[in-house]
């Protein structure tokens, strides 16, 4: 997915929570920059970096294993 239809699909969510590493980013489109969120859920090929996961209005990009246990539906 590019760009414009990652925010298509994102740019109404309640929340966005970016996994790298250890380091955990909420963005809320609402109140964040279109831009950086783009580019923390945007991979180095221009794409939307995997793993993706919606779980409602929620998404969880990136991996993350403390994340995945406390906000993955499947937790």
């Amino acid at each position: 997915m590019d760009a414009t239809a990652v925010w298509d699909l994102m740019g109404s969510a309640k929340r966005i929570v970016v996994a790298k590493g250890r380091r955990v980013e909420t963005f809320v489109p609402t109140e964040d920059a279109q831009e950086s969120i783009l580019k923390a859920v945007m991979g180095r090929s221009g794409s939307l970096r995997a793993p993706t996961i919606q779980n409602g209005r929620v998404f969880l990009v990136g991996f993350n294993n403390a994340l995945y246990e406390t906000e993955a539906p499947f937790a």
